[in-house]
């Protein structure tokens, strides 16, 4: 029960903290999502569910990796290359999943407005995680 309250605690981190935060600060996502323009929440296929899931377990690595020596350099020209370097990993990710920023922030708004599909998600990110 621990373990499942303290992944729900942090997949709910992730809900309300858009994990493209971190890109923004790379400058690769220069525009922020747009939200619907109705009420419904968009529709999300199985298979871009998926592909989301895996990126977003990726994108976590890369995070993990990048942002702790990103949060210490003082020389600007490393802190530019090494943001590069963050970016493209993060391009690649999205890529391999044939996933573009906006289809990626389409399914992260959807994810955070429909309870279901933030459930459905949950549980293919923790399956996703024991997998890698």
């Amino acid at each position: 029960m621990f373990t499942m309250i303290s992944l729900r605690n942090q997949f709910l981190s992730f809900v309300i903290a858009s994990p493209l935060a971190f890109l923004a600060t790379l400058g690769f996502a220069q525009q922020s999502a747009k939200p619907p323009t109705d009420n419904r929440p968009a529709s999300v296929s199985d298979s871009e569910l998926r592909a989301f899931v895996k990126a977003y377990v990726e994108n976590q690595k890369i995070r993990q990796e990048y942002e702790p020596p990103l949060s210490v350099m003082t020389d600007p020209k490393k802190y530019q290359q090494t943001q590069d370097q963050a970016s493209a990993a993060l391009k690649t990710s999205l890529a391999k999943q044939n996933l573009s920023i906006e289809d990626y922030n389409r399914i992260f708004n959807a994810i955070n407005s429909d309870e279901q599909l933030r459930k459905q998600a949950l549980k293919l990110v923790e399956e996703e995680r024991k997998r890698s």
